[in-house]
């Protein structure tokens, strides 16, 4: 019997271990519901939503790049737009305040970066630093030369006229002082009683003639009006008004006005002056070379301001049907010279004025900055002096 007890005891024992392991076991294995609930979100639903949202992401950020590029190159086309209307002075202002925030900002990333890098890095990071910072440099580099040559060939350009302007200065200041120095020289001999009263008198023939001719002028001046308004050419015509209230202000003058002949030093005063005209040569005093030049002058001036007409209402270069250089007689009071000579000389100066003011330069003259009108250009002296080409007579 204690043999059977004792199995008994073994297997009641036995199978307590038994029952034991497998409660322990079964406890094991109940945490695999977790990864039942991490397999729920993984339905077809959620996963086209999750990634419907990716994309609307992915868009906005895409659209804000977008927003930045247009903003970028809106201001850079304002910027554009800033230096194409800013002075070449101002320009190199912008230059030099760009060039010191490049050099303010060029250290600042340098103190930044270098605490970052971890000690033993620091022989390592420099490398490929060093090769990523020299590529951005390279387009400020080649922009910044364009624009530096632009401002100094405008002041080169400045510089050029305000040479020229000083050159014609100085000329006519030598002319000035020659002019003084051969009317000092010139002994002013009186003519003949009988010399005296025959230049009188073709002044009187040229003056009339002249006045004759007014209503002609009139006329013309109203056939060129009405062609100027078929090619509509607003600012030659708005000129020619402008030219023809000169004229009928010079006409009026000259009809009311009396003159004492017998008082004017240019009717007793000798010739001592020669010039050249179409091959021929002509003697004059020097009240009749200043008349020539007071020719030129008012035609170089009118000139001026046709040419200028003209390229506004871009118009082909066409000085020669001008009814100003047809006319030619703004200025002439009939003294002094002829007529057909004060138009030759005037359509000279004319010329010279309608090319300065076609092509916006100043070759011939420059604009007037002692007082007077506000549109006044003044040809050059040594210009004058050359066309007309008039020497000192000698004894």
């Amino acid at each position: 019997m204690n043999t059977e007890a004792r199995t008994f005891v073994c297997t009641t024992l036995l199978g307590s271990f038994l029952a034991l392991a497998a409660m322990q076991r079964a406890e094991s294995q109940v945490p695999p519901p977790p990864p039942e609930q991490a397999v729920e979100p993984q339905d077809p639903d959620e996963i086209e939503k999750e990634k419907e949202k990716a994309k609307k992401n992915q868009q906005q950020e895409q659209k804000k790049k977008q927003e930045q590029q247009e903003r970028q190159r809106q201001q850079q086309i304002e910027e554009e737009r800033k230096r194409q209307q800013q002075t070449p002075e101002e320009r190199q202002q912008e230059q030099l305040r760009q060039q010191q925030q490049q050099e303010r900002q060029q250290p600042q990333p340098k103190q930044q970066q270098q605490p970052q890098q971890p000690k033993p890095k620091q022989q390592q990071q420099p490398k490929p630093k060093q090769q990523q910072q020299p590529p951005p440099p390279p387009p400020q580099e080649r922009q910044q030369p364009k624009e530096p040559q632009q401002a100094q060939t405008q002041l080169q350009d400045q510089k050029e006229r305000q040479r020229e302007v000083e050159l014609q200065k100085q000329q006519e200041r030598e002319l000035k002082q020659k002019r003084e120095q051969q009317e000092r020289q010139l002994k002013q001999r009186r003519v003949s009683q009988q010399e005296q009263q025959e230049r009188i008198r073709k002044q009187e023939q040229e003056l009339a003639l002249y006045r004759k001719n007014i209503a002609l002028r009139e006329e013309l001046a109203e056939r060129d009006a009405q062609i100027l308004r078929q090619q509509n050419r607003i600012q030659h015509l708005r000129f020619q008004q402008q030219y023809e209230q000169r004229l009928r202000a010079q006409r009026a003058q000259l009809m009311q006005a009396r003159y004492d002949y017998n008082n004017d030093p240019y009717y007793y005063t000798a010739p001592n002056y020669q010039y050249v005209r179409g091959g021929r040569s002509y003697q004059t005093n020097q009240y009749g070379i200043k008349k020539l030049e007071q020719a030129m002058q008012a035609g170089y001036n009118e000139g001026f301001r046709a040419g200028r007409a003209d390229r506004e209402d871009r118009w082909r270069y066409d000085y020669r049907s001008a009814f100003a250089y047809q006319d030619a007689n703004y200025g002439y009071d009939g003294r002094y010279v002829a007529q057909d000579e004060y138009n030759h000389y005037f359509r000279e100066g004319f010329q010279r004025g309608y090319d300065d003011g076609y092509y916006g330069r100043q070759k011939y003259g420059r604009k007037n900055d002692g007082g007077g009108i506000n549109d006044e250009w003044l040809i050059a002296g040594a210009v004058v002096a050359a066309i007309i080409g008039y020497q000192v007579l000698k004894d």
